[in-house]
């Protein structure tokens, strides 16, 4: 690496909403091009017009811009190999056909896609796999760019070659077959354009998915033919669905990469858990920030086999990561995610023990959980009861609490204050729940709540008495 430059490249298909394996395919060849000092080309592989969906590009370059990869080359910042979107590069991929045509290597397809049809129906009743090379017309037509031009395997033999992450691959000559680089409609086909702009771009390492290891003859072989050194491939290995049995892509639930962050989800979060999903740098450490991660990447070290996906997994990483924020942001974001009269940074703490994500605020604030701020709770006495406890008893304790709390300062109505007072009553009593139940459920009429202290620091001395009095006159 330290005698070439590393060049990489992600060269989504605008064919809809980008996914997470996309973006861990991305991810890997952006860490390694800034893990080397080099250079991460953004390119747009746009030539399956029929596949198209308008506003993918625009979408690819907003997610990635989320998550931070900034692109050295590509749409939007240009650079010297320019444009980067392929349907504006057609003339490109007309003069390295040229070139594969005077070498012998290219010609005319001169059969209809119903006759192609037939071969292939006559393979299928022969049992055997269908070549298209042993159809190969010994005579074609001058190639005037309306009918398909394919490419002409000159030697069948055994294809070898080393994928950084595989080591040692191969495939026979039954992988190598004629195929098309550019289509009757004028637009190169993925194998042949690719393997130009690789070529035109300088890429030094290709990051992919698994699915084109038995494609790699073919690319080879195209190498080969116009007299290049083929790059390094570095082949990552797929990400699984939650039970681990099958690759998750959009057909199996894999969501838009954008929707995590409508979720709540931090960039950092993403990026940690996606560059884990198939690469451990060794060691218990799994919370890294995006520097961290640039420092500790070797290809040595991403994994053959398939990282399952886990939501739980997920969460677990965000709330890491949110509590890396500097607290001035925390606030700022669950603030914006309550609705108006909640909108009090003495909730902030309370909130951030109990999510996960941003959304999960509001998930709060749709289950009731924080209504106790802004109203009183509604409960039946029967609630306020512990145990086996009289409703005497714990009339008499709610009474106990009220004067005891009603003595501190509105100054000094804090948390540490209140825990004090409270603490010193349980300890007095067969059980602290005699007490800190009835007490926190006054408070917050709910079965599953923070502790009284905190409810009461929130709600303040006034309310905090106005409703133990409330629980007290109730349960008496």
């Amino acid at each position: 690496m330290s005698e070439q430059k590393v060049v990489t490249r992600f060269a989504p298909s605008p064919t809809g909403f980008i996914h997470v394996g996309n973006i861990r395919t991305a991810l890997y060849a952006w860490l390694l091009a800034r893990k080397n000092n080099g250079q991460f080309i953004l390119r747009v592989e746009d030539t399956d017009k029929e596949r198209e969906v308008v506003g993918s590009i625009e979408h690819i370059k907003k997610s990635l811009k989320w998550l931070g990869l900034n692109w050295d080359q590509g749409p939007d910042v240009g650079g010297p190999y320019a444009p980067y979107i392929q349907s504006e590069r057609l003339p490109l991929y007309k003069k390295y056909a040229e070139i594969l045509i005077k070498k012998g290597l290219a010609y005319a397809d001169p059969f209809s896609e119903e006759e192609i049809e037939k071969f292939r129906q006559q393979a299928e009743t022969d049992k055997k796999p269908f070549l298209y090379r042993e159809h190969r017309p010994e005579i074609t037509p001058v190639w005037d760019g309306t009918t398909p031009l394919r490419f002409k395997i000159s030697e069948l033999k055994r294809t070898e070659w080393k994928d950084v992450v595989w080591g040692e691959l191969s495939a026979g000559p039954e992988a190598l077959d004629d195929f098309i680089l550019i289509k009757s409609d004028g637009y190169p086909t993925y194998n042949f354009a690719h393997v130009v702009d690789d070529i035109e771009m300088g890429v030094t390492h290709v990051v992919r998915g698994q699915e084109f290891i038995s494609s790699t003859p073919k690319f080879l072989a195209l190498y080969e033919a116009l007299g290049v050194k083929p790059p390094l491939f570095v082949t990552t290995p797929p990400i699984m669905g939650a039970d681990g049995k099958k690759k998750l892509g959009k057909r199996d639930g894999a969501k838009d990469i954008m929707d995590y962050e409508k979720e709540g989800y931090l960039p950092e979060t993403i990026i940690n858990y996606l560059a884990f999903l198939g690469f451990n740098p060794g060691g218990e450490k799994e919370v890294y920030t995006r520097e961290e991660l640039i420092n500790v990447f070797d290809l040595t070290k991403v994994h053959h086999a398939g990282a399952q996906w886990s939501d739980d997994k997920l969460d677990w990483m965000n709330k890491e990561h949110i509590k890396m924020l500097p607290y001035e942001e925390v606030e700022k974001n669950i603030l914006h995610c309550l609705p108006e009269g909640m909108k009090n940074p003495k909730l902030v703490p309370l909130v951030l023990e109990r999510i996960s994500k941003w959304s999960d605020v509001e998930e709060m604030v749709q289950k009731g959980e924080l209504n106790f701020f802004v109203e009183q709770p509604k409960y039946n006495k029967e609630k306020l009861i512990f145990k086996n406890t009289s409703p005497q008893k714990i009339s008499e304790n709610l009474k106990e609490a009220f004067i005891a709390l009603e003595k501190i300062d509105e100054k000094d109505f804090n948390q540490e204050n209140i825990k004090s007072i409270l603490m010193s009553i349980a300890e007095k009593l067969d059980s602290r729940g005699e007490i800190l139940h009835p007490v926190r459920f006054a408070l917050s009429g709910l079965d599953k709540s923070p502790d009284p202290f905190i409810i009461a620091d929130i709600l303040g001395k006034t309310e905090t008495l106005a409703r133990l009095e409330h629980a007290a006159s109730l349960i008496s």
